[in-house]
């Protein structure tokens, strides 16, 4: 394996040849630079290739939180014969590329985010090629966030990989992932899946994490600070390691509970996903605006500043729906966040709220005369409306509106199957809704489409079924 210590001294050295050589950096075909065809973000992703892994070594210094020195090689089969193709990379200097080991003919920087190479041969259709890309410089505040004591975290849906790593950054195409991180003794690097080997060497950690179940891009993550890390175990043994960045309070209550709080969920959706879990809470950033509160990164969700019950049910909860069945596109946010944000409501009723009378009566009467609460699809709610809030409360009632239409024992089956047979791949909501149905034996077209595809509120059959009707009179 390469040594991650040598990659500054590495890429500096190459963008000197590289000026000395000349490089081809000339304008290339818009053709080869074109997004994978997703309808909200048409510039995202590549098309004529599949990624099967990603190898990602970065170096950073909190002394210059400016700068970060990556290298990256991406491991790819191609979909057709490609005499270029294209990498998702915001900012940067370029300093090398190679693929299959030999330095590409050319490379260049098209648009806002694509890194276009030509390599030395054709690679031919159905062969597996590497392409290691070196680079240096300022990464993106999009994805990546500087801690105002000098640590840093990746981070940011719809977009964070371009941000720190070359990528084709779409969901559609998921990969494994390891990540070597060097950083200066007494900080830690925190990544997902599990932990390698960690080595020393002139004043500097290399941290290795690895994570072998596909993971879409923006799931990716590295964390970076004088953390404290704790352990636990999943009852099957499975390590939850979750790290806290100086000054944020660890409620050491909730910090046991994780293991209690999966397993609930997998006693729901089935059986945990991933080879670990766990939390990653950093410290404020230097531009608290940028990021979100929480994501769910695959294996380790990350919290901004704390962490809460409610929090950690619905990241844990992404780690069935939306990261081990991941979008087809980005019209697919509900088979995330509807979810996610409903298993809030099943996590009150494990403790014994009553949600018929609690939560759906009462959000159903304090919105029934909104139209603003029901204008947004659920699927396909808009170019910018992705992850729009609808997703989560209108979303969440749907799904109680769907169990008690169909009753419990085939609602929490469909999830189950839904889990189980799309498992670390990609899948739409009408699949979903096909899956329901047949699942159920209902025709529940009428339901979706009062629910998912309309912008009104449900017709009375589809907003009280059930054992709601006795609802409908209040």
């Amino acid at each position: 394996m390469r040594s991650i210590p040598t990659t500054r001294r590495r890429t500096a050295a190459a963008l000197a040849t590289a000026t000395a050589l000349g490089v081809a950096l000339t304008a290339l075909p818009a053709s080869a630079a074109t997004g994978i065809g997703d309808p909200y973000f048409p510039d995202d992703g590549n098309s004529g290739y599949d990624v099967g892994h990603y190898d990602v070594r970065i170096a950073y210094d909190p002394a210059r939180t400016d700068h970060l020195d990556g290298d990256t090689t991406v491991t790819a089969r191609a979909t057709r014969a490609l005499e270029r193709f294209s990498l998702d990379l915001k900012g940067f200097t370029v300093a090398s590329v190679t693929v299959n080991g030999a330095p590409a003919k050319a490379f260049s920087r098209s648009g806002e985010h694509k890194l276009v190479v030509v390599p030395a041969q054709r690679v031919a259709r159905g062969a597996t090629f590497a392409v290691r890309v070196t680079y240096a410089g300022t990464p993106d505040p999009e994805g990546w966030h500087t801690l105002t004591d000098g640590g840093a975290n990746a981070a940011g849906e719809p977009h964070s990989a371009t941000s720190w790593y070359p990528s084709n950054d779409h969901p559609s195409d998921k990969a494994t992932f390891a990540l070597t991180a060097t950083v200066p003794d007494g900080w830690t690097a925190i990544g997902n899946g599990l932990p390698g080997p960690t080595t020393t060497d002139n004043g500097t950690t290399t941290f290795r994490w690895h994570e072998d179940r596909p993971m879409a891009t923006y799931l990716s993550t590295v964390a970076i600070d004088r953390f404290t890390v704790r352990r636990a175990q999943l009852p099957d043994g499975k390590p939850v390691i979750s790290a806290y960045s100086p000054g944020v309070e660890i409620d050491a209550a909730l910090d046991a509970a994780q293991p209690e709080i999966l397993a609930f969920l997998a006693s729901k959706f089935g059986p945990y996903p991933f080879s670990s879990a766990g939390s990653i809470v950093v410290g404020p950033a230097t531009t608290p605006s940028r990021g979100a509160g929480a994501l769910e990164t695959q294996s380790r969700p990350t919290y901004k500043e704390m962490i809460s019950d409610e929090g950690v049910v619905h990241e844990s909860t992404h780690q069935w729906f939306g990261n081990s069945v991941s979008f087809t596109d980005w019209r697919d946010g509900c088979i995330a966040e509807c979810f996610a944000q409903y298993a809030n409501q099943l996590w009150d009723e494990h403790k014994g709220a009553d949600l018929d009378t609690g939560f759906y009566a009462h959000t159903v009467a304090d919105n029934k005369d909104n139209p603003s609460y029901w204008s947004t699809k659920l699927y396909d709610p808009g170019k910018g409306r992705e992850l729009d809030p609808a997703l989560y409360f209108k979303g969440s009632l749907m799904l109680h509106a769907l169990r008690r239409t169909v009753g419990d024992d085939a609602f929490f089956a469909t999830l189950r199957r839904w889990t189980a047979d799309h498992a670390y791949g990609n899948a739409s909501f009408p699949q979903f809704e096909a899956l329901a149905a047949q699942v159920s034996g209902k025709d529940l077209k009428g339901f979706f489409d009062a629910w998912v595809h309309g912008t009104t509120v449900p017709a009375k059959e589809y907003l009280y079924p059930g054992a709601l009707a006795a609802l409908a009179g209040r």
